[in-house]
This record gives structure tokens, C-alpha cells and sequence, in this order.
């Protein structure tokens, strides 16, 4: 079987492809990807074969000023940026791609719109995987009426209730019990265990244990809301390094460390890390409520404080302090007191450690990724909607 995967967007709407590529792969499955063209040295890295589609819109990233939260901003972006003009642009040379590589099946993030449009030109099967945590950012309200505009281009019959999100096989890396209520899976979604979660390794990190017996937090902004967080990156470094732990931060690619100045033993400032390297030595997480940092921090049983800065953020913030795994903290108001104060509640109160590790057992007991790709081959097979829930 050839399966061709597909992804709008950076880092986050790639990671949660990739466990499901690997172990395709592993399964005797040819496996492609396409994504933008700055994008493609990224996944060729990962180890996958990788054709451009669309144009990169996040080549020169640039340091913003920290806006105030505002969900009819984030409502706009996913409306214009990925319902509108990525999925218009993604089209054409999806289906070029498609025509030239022949899978027997695609599969793209939740938002990459273009490639299920594509994929129903062409009466090709697809399945979709969730990459955001709280499932409640893509909405009918907010991208239908871009996305029918879409559709009535390209000759597609109308799908008011946005059926094109869900119609054959969703694939969700997250606990059930982490998505907000308020919007369910669909009758086509499986959901599973992406991968297992990292171990320590030895020797240890010499990070880890700077302060003997101390507990050990880690602090990242992510990989794109770095670059648009004003001086939150300082303003939580100056609470956090002067708490009696061990800490870990990591400040992305396009920021040097040493812009923070000299930091104390116990403090470690690094551009990038792989999260399977530091959570296992962990004991809080310090985050912006990205998809991908809130499900690292659960996989592992640890409670988080989460400052979100926009997209998805606040509501997966929002999920996590309702289930008690996190407090949440305004990015703008957010001072060294403030987070030194959230971070020693979240570590003094072993409610929040009981809560994640539940989330964890929740995350263990979850089907491998074998019963993903099985669902995949029976979907090129059959071609039709897989009632999996």
C-alpha cells in the first residue's frame, strides 16, 4: 500500500504524523509525505521522502510583540490563513502529487483542508488526524462558509455540516477524556496511542541534578509562539530560575540563548531539545498550551502551568485547568511572582500530579498504533466511511 501524508503548517501539525508514518513504514507500507517547501528538510530529516506543496508562508520568522488573547483574532487566522488561502493554494498541486506518486490512501493533519479537497476530486480515500488537544478550535461556524466557497470551485456538492472533516477515518492521538464536551469525536474516529513515552536514559542529564533531591521543570514556548511572545520568554525565566529546582528551558531555533544572559547551576537554557529527553526527568511542565506540549506532559503523568498565548492555546488551557492538571496564567499580566507562585502550588499540591497521571493511565490504556494502520489498509480496501468509535 502507498500512503501519501500531508501537513499545513509547522512542527505541530507534523509531529503527531509521524508515529503513524513510522509504523506504516514498519508494516511493509510506502510512505511519502507533502508539505511546504520550507517544511521538506525537516521531514526528509525525520527520514521520509518529501515533495513540496503549496508556498511557505513561516521561511523568515520575525519577533512580535505579546498580544492580549482575543478568539475572534484566532477564529480570522484559521478562517483566512488555512480555510481560505492555504487550502486554495494546497489544491492543485496536491492533486498533482497525487496523480504522480499514486497512493492508495492520504492521510493530513485536521487542518489541511486543501489536501481533503484534493483527495475528493479525485475520489481518493483519506483519513484525518487530530492535532489539537482540546478539539474544539475547528469549527463549522468559523470555516464552513470558506470552505463551501471552496467546494463550489472545485465542482464538489455542498457539505454544509463540514462532513469533508470526518467523512471516512479520524485518527486521535488524545485521551478522550482530554476534548471538550461541548464537541465529541465523530462516528469515524479511532482513537489511540501515538508512542511510548520516553525513558531516562543514563548517565542522567547533568541539568537534572544540579540541585540534588530538587524537583525538575521544564519551560518552552514551543516552536512558533516563541517568536511571538514579547518578553514572556524573560519574564518567566526571572520567576522560575529563582525557585530551589532544577530547570531545563528551551527557547527554539531562531532565538539565541544568550539573550537571556548568564543563568545560575541549576538553570540550563537551550535552543532545542527532544521532549522524550527531558519529561522523563521532569516533575511540571511550564508551557503555552500547545497541542503537543500539553499530550507530552500528560503521556508522562505531569502537571503543567500553562501561560497560552493564541490558536489552540487557551482552550486547551482552559480543558486542562477543568480536569486539573494545569493552572493557567494571562501571558500579559503573567510576572516572576505570579508564575514562582503557580509553579509552587502545582508542585506543593499533589492533586495536580494524581490528575495527569489519570490522563496518563487514560493514554496507556489505549490501543497501539498497529490498530491505526490496520484501519488505514482497510480503508484503501474498501473506500468507504470506517465507523470506528
Amino acid at each position: 500500500m502507498r500512503i501519501l501524508f500531508t501537513f499545513v503548517g509547522g512542527h505541530g501539525h507534523f509531529e503527531p504524523l509521524v508515529p503513524i508514518a513510522r509504523a506504516a513504514g514498519v508494516a511493509g507500507h510506502a510512505v511519502a509525505f507533502g508539505c511546504a517547501p520550507a517544511m521538506a528538510s525537516m521531514v526528509e530529516a525525520a527520514g521520509f521522502p518529501a515533495s513540496a506543496i503549496g508556498t511557505s508562508t513561516n521561511s523568515a520568522p520575525e519577533r512580535i510583540a505579546l498580544r492580549p488573547l482575543d478568539s475572534e483574532r484566532e477564529d480570522r487566522h484559521l478562517r483566512e490563513r488555512f480555510a481560505r488561502r492555504a487550502a486554495e493554494q494546497r489544491v492543485p498541486p496536491t492533486i498533482r502529487l497525487c496523480r504522480e506518486w499514486q497512493p492508495d490512501v492520504l492521510v493530513c493533519d485536521e487542518t489541511d483542508f486543501g489536501s481533503m479537497i484534493a483527495a475528493e476530486r479525485l475520489g481518493l480515500p483519506y483519513a484525518t488526524v487530530l492535532v489539537i488537544a482540546a478539539g474544539s478550535f475547528v469549527r463549522t461556524a468559523v470555516v464552513g462558509e470558506a470552505l463551501g466557497e471552496l467546494r463550489t470551485r472545485h465542482g464538489l456538492r455542498p457539505d454544509p455540516e463540514l462532513e469533508m472533516l470526518s467523512r471516512y477515518l479520524v485518527l486521535s492521538p488524545f485521551p478522550p477524556s482530554l476534548r471538550d464536551p461541548a464537541h465529541p469525536l465523530p462516528q469515524t474516529a479511532y482513537t489511540f496511542r501515538s508512542s511510548q513515552p520516553g525513558s531516562r536514559e543514563s548517565p542522567a542529564p547533568a541539568w537534572s541534578s544540579a540541585k540534588p533531591g530538587a524537583p525538575t521543570a521544564y519551560f518552552t514556548l514551543g516552536t512558533i509562539f516563541n517568536m511571538e511572545s514579547g518578553d514572556l520568554l524573560a519574564r518567566v525565566l526571572s520567576g522560575l530560575r529563582e525557585l530551589p529546582i532544577n530547570l531545563i528551558v528551551t527557547v527554539g531555533h531562531d532565538i539565541d540563548p544568550e539573550e537571556l544572559g548568564p543563568q545560575p547551576a541549576n538553570v540550563c537554557v537551550e535552543r532545542y531539545v527532544p521532549q522524550s529527553r527531558v519529561l522523563p526527568y521532569c516533575d511540571l511542565v511550564v508551557s503555552h498550551g500547545g497541542s503537543g506540549s500539553v499530550i507530552g506532559a500528560l503521556a508522562h503523568g505531569l502537571p503543567s502551568v500553562l501561560i497560552p498565548i493564541g490558536a489552540d492555546q487557551p482552550l486547551n488551557a482552559a480543558r486542562c485547568a477543568s480536569l486539573g492538571v494545569a493552572l493557567a496564567l494571562d501571558a500579559l499580566d503573567v510576572t516572576a511572582e505570579s508564575v514562582r507562585s503557580a509553579v509552587a502550588i502545582v508542585l506543593d499540591d499533589p492533586a495536580y500530579r494524581r490528575s495527569a497521571e489519570r490522563l496518563r493511565d487514560e493514554i496507556d490504556a489505549l490501543p497501539d498504533l498497529a490498530q491505526a494502520v490496520a484501519l488505514l489498509e482497510r480503508l484503501a480496501v474498501e473506500k468507504r466511511p470506517l465507523y470506528s468509535a
